[in-house]
């Protein structure tokens, strides 16, 4: 592997996270339903839509602002990308049962497949971006949305070098979410090494755009963790990655930034199956044994990953 799936899962969170945070001064916590998808499948060691429920149901997590409930949904969908990216059918299988929790329109859950598909690419290295809208569209399967007519838009503008404006006049507006989606997958593409510049375009908005300006932390978010899996944290601007360890801030409802991050890192342990977090410290052993391990040197080969 290129670079380890634990950097790859710590660049979703930490990417989603900046691209909120830069966005707007003001944060809603868009990533405070991922953080409960996260927790409960640590606990159980497998997706309990029921415990996921019952998570939401006892929290403040608001998602009537239309504007951002879009973001926040799909954002809670992205520990359930992490848990089954290695399988394009369980993938999706879990996507949609995880989505019957908040009952999504079509537009809603091609959306999120759209997301979870190509951050799954990312996470098994087979992200090709000449590629990957395709077979986006081939997963997503017969839809009546117009995401796919959106995203092979972005596809032929992709291979004509068009620029970011050219881009937001083709999509329609009639269709704020397929339009937001299509556009994040098109600032992801094309500068698809550079987790800054990717962030900073899909935040360039102009007096004249405010049809753009309408969910934009989500936006911002969606692309963040786009380009976060993609480049890892080892392409995330470290003067950007210090920023809110420094200030200790909330993150997401857990008490501090650093929280998040670990919290990332044990995802992937008990994604593995290989590792067993003890029950009062921090510290992995490798099941049967009681060799400590580094969490940041975690790698999980295909002959041993365990069914799910």
């Amino acid at each position: 592997m290129r670079y380890s799936l634990v950097s790859r899962v710590r660049g979703i969170f930490l990417g989603a996270f900046l691209g909120e945070s830069l966005a707007t001064h003001n944060r809603c916590d868009l990533g405070a339903m991922a953080i409960l998808g996260s927790q409960s499948l640590i606990e159980y060691g497998r997706l309990d839509v029921d415990d996921w429920l019952k998570r939401y149901q006892q929290t403040t997590v608001d998602l009537n602002i239309t504007d951002i409930a879009w973001g926040k949904i799909i954002l809670a969908t992205l520990p359930v990308v992490i848990f089954f990216h290695e399988d394009t059918i369980k993938l999706k299988k879990n996507l949609l049962q995880v989505l019957q929790i908040w009952d999504t329109n079509p537009v809603m859950t091609d959306a999120a497949l759209v997301i979870g598909y190509a951050i799954a690419q990312s996470l098994t290295e087979k992200l090709d971006p000449i590629t990957l809208i395709p077979q986006t569209i081939s997963f997503l399967g017969k839809t009546t949305t117009s995401i796919p007519q959106n995203l092979l838009k972005v596809n032929n503008l992709l291979a004509q070098n068009a620029g970011l404006e050219q881009v937001r006049g083709e999509l329609t507006k009639q269709e704020e979410l397929s339009s937001n989606i299509a556009l994040a997958v098109y600032c992801f593409l094309s500068t698809l090494e550079d987790f800054r510049l990717t962030v900073l375009r899909i935040n360039n908005h102009t007096k004249k755009q405010e049809y753009w300006c309408l969910g934009s932390q989500s936006r911002s978010a969606i692309t963040g963790a786009l380009s976060g899996a993609y480049n890892t944290t080892v392409g995330i601007p470290i003067n950007w990655q210090a920023l809110f360890p420094a200030t200790n801030s909330p993150a997401w409802g857990l008490k501090n930034f650093s929280q998040m991050l670990e919290l990332a890192d044990t995802l992937v342990e008990v994604w593995s199956g290989v590792y067993t977090v003890t029950p009062n410290t921090q510290e992995l052993t490798t099941a049967g044994s009681g060799m400590n391990r580094n969490p940041l040197s975690i790698y999980a080969a295909p002959s041993v990953i365990r069914p799910r």
